[in-house]
């Protein structure tokens, strides 16, 4: 079956060119594609969506240009219309345009807010700041003609009903970041042509030359909606099965007609385990001994078999510490499972590469080239023939499934890579792609970017070690700037993380907002101490230093007092960090440890 007629038809684009009409009683999105008559009217008090005419736009309308329609969410306001006001485009797949959005506007559908007491005013102004955080967090791209949540191998082995159905209804919901925002869309197959599904992750295209012949190289991570959320309140997997932090990583050549592709994964460790900030720098990961873990486990591998085929699990975690018993009890979960689609691989990563020995990256390489070797990769000529199927995956994985991880990976697409472009004839025999500079760059550059963007979306920072995969090797400034990321990444796991946990499950429909709720979940009255214990410490260690600069008669005098505000500074610390789970930023929407 030919790949390029599976990658989008007319019939299923979505429309590419919107006119948005506001009138107080009505938005009109007026369809602009040539030949388009279509007009979305939606109602701004009785919310229904409906089909009608250009002619049907009154013309004391409000008009403006739009990108697509992100969907519809409930606040306590009332209902919202998000749509996309500005994008950037990215480049094109097969002559399909791909975009990245840039700007969203938050509509509301209520022309005041009257009807609102003090505190609901409140209360939606703090739903309004969630949206407008998740929506400011780089990385949402979209096409109206091009479905971006599938692999080109997944795209090749689809029915002509598949490639008859719209973007919206055969996207992969995995990766449909808007798919709770296009709910009411998707009940109503005649507007399906307005709903823009939208992926959140990283997309880079390239167009390369080596030995003169010309190639474009493409790299795409999809990030999993299913268990999403940011780096120490979302870790493992949940009942069924959907793994945290979980990204696809397609890395796609196309030459002359042909095009390749290979595939890997990246995914919390999944089974029942948390890791909840509590002041420390490193919180000691708990394994949950309330559950039964097998239960999850299996059906996080049934459904990663049945979408990928055999499994190769490539565990980077340290083994010794805090991380050997998650390391140990993955390896016999494995083992209990005895399932022989899935294999298993230890590599300590950091005792391994410790003393910037990279070099030895290449033992754990040397290990996997048989199986690699094995899965192969897709690849379909320029006439649509499939000449090889990816017949399994790398899933890779580390505490936060981003540095380590995105390293190994680097590595892993560069073996497959250079396989495919000597295949497809545009690297000779013996040639390596290490020794084409050029590309080189643009390479290593392209996985330091999605290691940042992968990074930047689950930690709230850039990514830790994209020197090495920059470079290719470690640097002294690279250690500098992974310490000043790991402090920003300490501060915002500890102090601004519940936010972002709130603002992820608004978004995506894990949280719904009551408008007749009578107790808000924002307002959770904090016990005395969090307010007290901090001031006595701050001003303890005051006094403490006012006393060391301002000497009293005697220095037995001056070292008393010293003492006695060094020791209540000091104590109070203590007290803190002891309770350091009650001082940090929790969420407050959704009770993360109902969902572990």
């Amino acid at each position: 079956m030919a790949a390029a007629a599976a990658a989008g038809t007319a019939a299923a684009a979505a429309y590419a060119s919107l006119k948005l009409h506001i009138t107080p009683e009505k938005f009109y999105v007026e369809a602009c594609d040539d030949g388009a008559d279509d007009v979305l009217a939606i109602d701004r008090v009785s919310t229904e969506v409906t089909l009608t005419v250009k002619k049907d736009v009154p013309p004391s309308a409000v008009t403006r240009p739009i990108y697509g329609i992100l969907g519809t969410i409930r606040l306590v306001a009332g209902t919202y219309l998000i749509v996309i006001t500005k994008k950037k485009k990215v480049g094109e797949i097969f002559s399909h345009a791909i975009w990245k959005a840039t700007d969203f506007d938050i509509l509301s559908y209520k022309k005041t807010m009257l009807h609102l007491t003090d505190i609901q005013l409140q209360d939606n102004k703090v739903f309004l700041s969630m949206l407008s955080h998740v929506l400011s967090v780089d990385g949402f791209y979209f096409s109206t003609t091009y479905d971006l949540t599938h692999t080109l191998q997944r795209l090749a082995n689809t029915s002509p009903e598949f490639q008859e159905m719209s973007l919206l209804e055969r996207a992969d919901p995995r990766f449909v970041w808007n798919g709770h925002l296009l709910r009411e869309f998707a009940a109503q197959p005649e507007i399906h042509r307005f709903a823009t599904p939208v992926m959140h992750g990283f997309i880079t295209m390239h167009s390369c030359s080596i030995n003169g012949k010309c190639f474009d190289w493409l790299l795409v991570s999809r990030r999993s909606c299913f268990r999403a959320g940011v780096r120490y309140y979302v870790r493992g997997i949940d009942s069924e099965g959907h793994a945290a932090n979980f990204v696809e990583t397609e890395q796609i050549v196309h030459y002359k007609g042909s095009k390749a592709s290979f595939v890997q994964t990246r995914g919390s460790i999944p089974f029942f385990w948390s890791q909840r900030p509590n002041l420390k720098y490193k919180p000691k990961p708990q394994i949950s001994k309330s559950v039964n873990h097998m239960d999850g486990f299996q059906r996080h591998f049934d459904s990663q078999i049945i979408s990928y085929g055999k499994q190769m699990i490539v565990n980077l975690v340290n083994q010794k510490g805090s991380e050997k018993p998650l390391e140990q009890t993955f390896a016999k979960m494995v083992n209990s499972m005895a399932n022989r689609m899935v294999r298993y691989v230890a590599f300590d990563f950091h005792k391994e590469c410790s003393r910037m020995r990279w070099d030895r990256l290449q033992i754990l390489m040397d290990q996997l080239a048989e199986q690699q070797d094995e899965f192969s990769y897709f690849l379909v000529d320029s006439d649509g023939k499939i000449v090889t199927q990816q017949e399994g995956i790398f899933r890779s994985n580390c505490m936060d499934c981003l540095d380590r991880t995105n390293v190994i990976q680097s590595l892993l697409a560069r073996r497959s890579l250079q396989a495919q472009l000597q295949r497809l004839g545009v690297l000779h025999v013996g040639q390596r792609i290490e020794e084409q500079a050029d590309f080189e760059k643009i390479y290593k550059n392209a996985w330091a970017d999605n290691a940042n963007a992968c990074a930047k979306q689950y930690a709230g920072t850039g990514a830790l070690k994209t020197d090495y995969t920059r470079t290719g090797k470690r640097t002294q400034w690279g250690l500098i700037m992974d310490g000043w990321n790991s402090l920003i990444r300490y501060y915002k796991n500890n102090f601004s993380d519940g936010f972002r946990q709130d603002a992820i499950d608004l978004f995506l429909g894990n949280y719904s907002v009551d408008e007749v709720e009578p107790a808000s979940p924002l307002h959770v009255k904090k016990d005395w101490k969090f307010l007290a214990l901090p001031i006595i410490m701050v001003v303890a260690f005051s006094m403490c230093i006012i006393c060391l600069l301002m000497a009293g008669d005697t220095w037995t005098e001056t070292l008393a007092y010293v003492l006695f505000w060094g020791s209540a500074s000091f104590g109070t610390f203590a007290i803190i960090l002891y309770n350091g789970k009650d001082f940090v930023d929790a969420p407050k929407l959704v009770q993360k440890e109902k969902m572990d």
